[in-house]
């Protein structure tokens, strides 16, 4: 018995999605057209794939043995398509980069450009997701590099700690904490916070660091980007934990300021995620080289220190 490996690729698609319409979406076919494809299947096997007595689409013990099965032979096929890629060098072809929202709107432009004017032939195609979103497009191996901003533990990635990156608590220059010249850490817990959605790793990281003292974040306000939370703490409508490379235009302008709270360190490291085991493009390995040597990199601008935090939220106010 030869199986169908058109119908097999539909039905592991039904199963990794956990439902007939989210694979069909997914595929761009209709919905019946993918009943039909298991139905076929089901007949060319003699067995039951999927259990439809209920409204979840589950796994039959057939089911779980052959999507098993069929995670590796389509594993093993695109190893072989990775490795044919490799073959033709950096004369063309695509590069697939995702990283985390911070590390692309605000890291990355430096490597793309090195890496478009040593290979222009090569497209590249970044996206930007929250840290959660980025690993599982890696084990879904639809990119090819990865970079994260949260902490990671799956046992077929690996984590390769990049680079610092240093978080700080903002606000408005009118909020009562600006005032201050030292914060306690307690009096955060007193504040409302504008947050990003769950599954970021900004959000995860500042949580972890406050709740290792004891503190919890009240949160007033959940959005869905870096961005949208500086124009949000621009506007007074509460206080954040950001990264300092993501501020420097709106502290240059005044609009918000950088809170000096004590006894806490919001220092984390950015990484790159690889798949264990997955051999990567020649595109891939060019691209992670530059990555890695810090040379690649524009400088950061250098930290305000208090002071000039202070003066320029002074001037703001006077406006």
């Amino acid at each position: 018995m030869t199986l169908n490996l058109h119908h097999l690729r539909i039905f592991a698609n039904v199963a990794e999605r956990g439902g007939f319409s989210r694979a069909a979406a997914a595929l761009r076919i209709s919905q019946p057209a993918v009943s039909k494809s298991v139905a076929a299947l089901e007949r060319q096997l003699g067995t039951t794939l999927f259990d439809r007595t209920g409204r979840a689409t589950t796994l039959t013990d057939a089911g779980t043995v052959l999507f098993t099965r069929a995670r590796e032979l389509f594993a093993v096929e695109q190893s072989a398509e990775e490795e044919l890629r490799t073959l033709k060098g950096l004369e063309g072809g695509v590069l697939r980069i995702a990283a985390s929202t911070t590390v692309v709107n605000y890291l990355l432009s430096a490597y793309l450009a090195r890496f478009r004017d040593a290979y222009p032939r090569v497209t590249l195609r970044v996206s930007s997701a929250n840290t959660r979103d980025v690993a599982r497009a890696m084990l879904g191996r639809r990119v090819d590099v990865t970079l994260v901003e949260g902490p990671v533990e799956h046992e077929r990635l690996e984590t390769l700690p990049w680079r610092k990156d240093e978080l700080v608590v903002i606000g408005h220059p009118g909020h009562a904490f600006a005032r201050r010249r030292r914060l306690r850490l307690a009096d955060l817990g007193d504040a409302s916070f504008i947050v990003r959605e769950r599954g970021s790793g900004t959000r995860r990281v500042a949580e972890e660091a406050l709740a290792g003292r004891g503190v919890s974040v009240n949160v007033g306000l959940e959005l869905a980007s870096t961005e949208a939370i500086k124009q949000a703490v621009a506007a007074g409508l509460g206080l954040a934990i950001v990264s300092r490379a993501a501020i420097a235009d709106q502290l240059a302008l005044g609009r918000i300021v950088v809170l000096p709270v004590r006894d806490v360190s919001f220092a984390r490291t950015l990484s790159e995620l690889r798949f264990v085991g997955r051999a990567p493009s020649a595109a891939a390995v060019a691209f992670r080289a530059m990555l890695w040597d810090q040379r690649a990199a524009t400088p950061p601008p250098s930290p305000r220190v208090r002071g000039q935090d202070t003066q320029v939220a002074q001037e703001y106010a006077r406006r």
